[in-house]
């Protein structure tokens, strides 16, 4: 009898998913949904470290060298201490820039699906970094980067719902420095349908990308109407130093129109204060200068705040990503953006672990949430990182866009209407009338009221035993290995891909540029 009792609960069970899957797919967690519940700071508190950023920018100022960034300042009416090298900008020139910069910036996919539009309390959730090892998918061991892991790691964000844009992940570190910008931005625009966003470190190479970029688009006003990719630009040198070469990149980009990402990186304890409101004030100064800047340059011009401060461990020295005084201080810095009017963008998942673990899943957890909660807008690094920024994992992108699944039903939050508060289904239950699970209102509800996670694993044991008994690293891992062999993000037109590898060396094979064949090397 118990078996037979235990054959009908499977079957029951079976048919509770056949039923499942033949119910039209709902998007419970689409990107954008806005956050702002969770302030780790009263507004009290944004209001000190505002004036004490402004305090720092006309006392302390700004380490700047000679350069055409220093004599614009100067035109301006900054005071420039030539012997020193430093910039001392005045309150009035801040506040008159804030009032300058946009309160939203608009970025676009290949595909107008995955359009973003940052400001406010809009959350979205991205890749990002520059690891320079790789869990390789096959063997497990950690190698070297490649132009390749870019091309598919861009081919599995095309793929992951939760995974919203696509912000260069590694460094290939295959190809000569020369060619690494022009070939890092192609092999991830021809690989997802999704916004990219990349590193230039010279202005030459900058130029290249535009145009690459206004190929695709189909010109350069369509690029300006359209901005299919952005720039991160690293400006600063914690503490309060400008960065001469990326300046004259950040020049060129704002003079270009291209949406851009002033990012800040202290790290608390080295590079800034160890009190976490020190750090705030000091990445909220340079912050600060990096808006004067700008919009100096070019009044209006599209920026996005980039907060990225982390932490140092105070033992060792050493950098660690999956503190929650890193998940604090990037909640903090959401509040920031929306103290200014203007949009943020920070980092949430980092991990210190080397593998994806349960340390990796529980560090990421904790510092995504808080950012996310926060309502922090293009919340880069939430997918793929192991080993404090070093090391990236595919199966890691697949149990990261879970976590990032869950953690936008949190930002969604609970819907209170007539409907929700369900007393007629109440009623109805504790008079007899039927039940909670078998409800018209659980039947309905059941595809837009809750997230199911794709990888982690809800089966009864039984059940997941006869399914191979497989971890939640390994179930990753095949999901990962199956979408780099079936999933083929919509390719660029050949004749435009032609002419782009007419006129700029391109490294990346045919089959790995989504193209000529939709082979990848998983295949082989």
């Amino acid at each position: 009898m118990a078996r037979e009792q235990q054959r009908k609960q499977r079957g029951e069970r079976g048919r509770r998913r056949r039923a499942r899957h033949e119910q039209p797919r709902q998007n419970v967690v689409p990107a954008g949904l806005p956050g702002g519940w969770y302030k780790p700071l009263r507004e009290a508190d944004l209001r000190r470290i505002h004036e004490a950023s402004l305090t720092v920018l006309e006392q302390t100022g700004i380490q700047v060298m000679p350069s055409e960034c220093r004599e614009i300042f100067k035109r301006a009416g900054a005071t420039v201490d030539e012997t020193a090298n430093r910039v001392y900008i005045p309150r009035k020139m801040v506040e008159e820039a804030l009032a300058l910069a946009p309160n939203s910036v608009r970025l676009c996919g290949r595909d107008p699906r995955h359009d973003m539009q940052l400001g406010g309390t809009r959350v979205y959730m991205g890749t990002g970094g520059a690891a320079v090892k790789a869990i390789d998918l096959h063997s497990g061991h950690v190698r070297e980067t490649t132009l390749a892991d870019v091309a598919q790691i861009g081919r599995l964000v095309d793929a992951l719902d939760n995974v919203h844009f696509y912000l260069r992940a590694c460094v290939a570190r295959d190809i000569p420095p020369e060619l690494l910008d022009t070939n890092t931005y192609y092999a991830a625009a021809v690989n997802t349908t999704k916004h990219v966003t990349v590193n230039c470190f010279s202005v030459e190479s900058f130029q290249n990308v535009v145009e690459i970029a206004a190929l695709i688009a189909g010109g350069r006003e369509a690029l300006r109407e359209r901005p299919i990719f952005s720039i991160t630009a690293c400006w600063t040198v914690s503490p309060l130093r400008y960065a001469p070469e990326t300046v004259e990149v950040l020049t060129e980009v704002v003079r270009q129109d291209v949406p851009v990402f002033l990012s800040s990186a202290p790290q608390a304890g080295a590079t800034s204060p160890a009190a976490l409101a020190g750090t705030l004030v000091q990445i909220n100064a340079e912050e600060l200068s990096g808006v004067v800047y700008t919009q100096l340059v070019k009044p209006g011009a599209p920026i996005v705040l980039g907060y990225v401060p982390s932490v140092a461990d105070l033992r060792t020295g050493s950098f660690v990503g999956g503190a929650p005084e890193f998940a604090l201080m990037h909640a903090a810095s959401a509040q920031l953006g929306q103290f200014y009017g203007l949009p943020v963008y920070n980092s949430s998942g980092l991990a210190d672990s080397k593998l994806p673990d349960i340390q990796a899943g529980y560090e990421k957890g904790i510092s995504g949430l808080a950012a996310a909660l926060a309502g922090a807008n293009y919340i880069h690094h939430s997918a793929g990182f192991l080993e404090s920024m070093l090391t990236v994992a595919y199966e890691q992108y697949v149990i990261d866009d879970d976590i990032n699944g869950s953690i936008m039903r949190a930002v969604r939050g609970i819907e209170v209407t007539d409907e929700t508060l369900s007393v007629d289904v109440i009623d109805q239950v504790c008079r007899g009338e039927g039940h909670y699970l078998g409800s018209a209102q659980s039947l309905e509800l059941m595809h837009s009221e809750y997230y199911y996670p794709h990888t982690g694993n809800r089966q009864q044991r039984e059940d997941w035993e006869a399914a191979g008994g497989l971890d939640m690293r390994e179930r990753a891992r095949r999901t990962a290995q199956h979408l780099l062999k079936t999933h083929h993000p919509q390719p660029i037109p050949p004749d435009v891909d032609a002419a782009i590898r007419e006129r700029f060396d391109i490294l990346l094979p045919p089959e790995l540029s989504n193209n000529k064949s939709h082979v990848s090397l998983m295949d082989k």
